[in-house]
């Protein structure tokens, strides 16, 4: 049992995807800096100067006036936090727009990997050498000029 999970390990598939988990949290981390830290503050320029990722609604419970979201979501109120969920979307639409641009390209190089090495293009050529021959042996036997006809 213990080879058998040795060689499932050694198995570049995992391994691959071993890479891909960890560039990928790596990524979500910049990209979580890009909409809190880029796109957010435009949108609270345009709203006004408000913080747009801790707009909440208040459903049921006591919130003082004003609190954060975070205060808002330790006072055990219910709370509906549309700012935080349209910043995870944000989040989301610009992973998923990446992810598929990558596997648009890795497409796209498999593609031209599977595709034939270019050949060249097929030349008319003139008659061999043999057909030359045989025509000139044949003008002769008739009695004609040598001269190939084309």
């Amino acid at each position: 049992m213990l080879q058998e999970f040795k060689d499932f390990i050694a198995k570049g598939n995992v391994m691959d995807l071993a890479v891909g988990i960890i560039i990928g949290a790596a990524f979500t981390a910049i990209v979580s800096s890009l909409v809190d830290d880029l796109i957010n503050p435009l949108i609270g320029l345009v709203l006004g100067g408000i913080d747009f990722t801790s707009m909440y609604v208040v459903l049921s419970g006591d919130v003082p006036e004003g609190v954060g979201l975070e205060a808002a979501r330790e006072s055990g109120a219910a709370i509906f936090a549309y700012g935080a969920f349209v910043t995870a979307c944000i989040n989301f639409l610009i992973i998923a727009w990446v992810v598929f641009m990558l596997v648009k390209a890795v497409n796209r190089l498999k593609a031209a990997a599977e595709r034939p090495d270019d050949v060249a293009p097929e030349v008319e050529t003139g008659p061999s050498e043999l057909d030359v021959l045989i025509d000139i042996r044949d003008r002769l036997a008739q009695g004609t000029s040598a001269t190939p006809a084309e």
